[in-house]
């Protein structure tokens, strides 16, 4: 029975405040780096499709510009006119002038000219490189889109 006290005292001992603390900072670092992670991909645009279609891999370096149904112009969850993204496309390229990536997001149901604007703007800023991202059929087909 001695024994079974001294395993009481050793539990007794320990604290599991700062285990809960570590815990919770935890969970609250997952939950901010998520909201970030989203952030970009809340805008809700269908993609048009391409056969070659590749996953749009997420940099440092990626502006990501979304081009809504409306026409309208999103960067980092903020519309903006067209003198305003070319003003933030010039910025990240001053920021960042060798490794700038635009990444263009653009809705299939706008006028392909909201997206040519786009790129027009990224030749003027002297971009080093912009994509336009596309859907692939597969994603397409599960998404509902068509």
């Amino acid at each position: 029975m001695p024994v079974e006290l001294h395993k009481s005292r050793a539990l007794d001992l320990l604290n599991m405040t700062p285990f809960i603390d570590v815990v919770f900072i935890l969970l609250i670092f997952f939950l901010v780096a998520a909201k970030f992670a989203n952030e970009d991909r809340e805008l809700p645009v269908q993609l048009p499709s391409a056969q070659s279609a590749i996953p749009m891999t997420m940099e440092p370096e990626v502006l990501v510009v979304g081009v809504n149904q409306a026409g309208g112009y999103v960067v980092e969850g903020q519309v903006l006119t067209v003198e305003s993204l070319e003003a933030r496309i010039q910025k990240g390229v001053l920021d960042n002038p060798i490794n700038q990536t635009v990444v263009i997001r653009g809705d299939r149901r706008v006028p392909f000219q909201h997206v040519v604007a786009v790129m027009d703007i990224c030749r003027k800023s002297n971009v080093p490189s912009y994509k336009v991202t596309t859907a692939s059929p597969d994603e397409k087909a599960a998404n509902g889109n068509e």
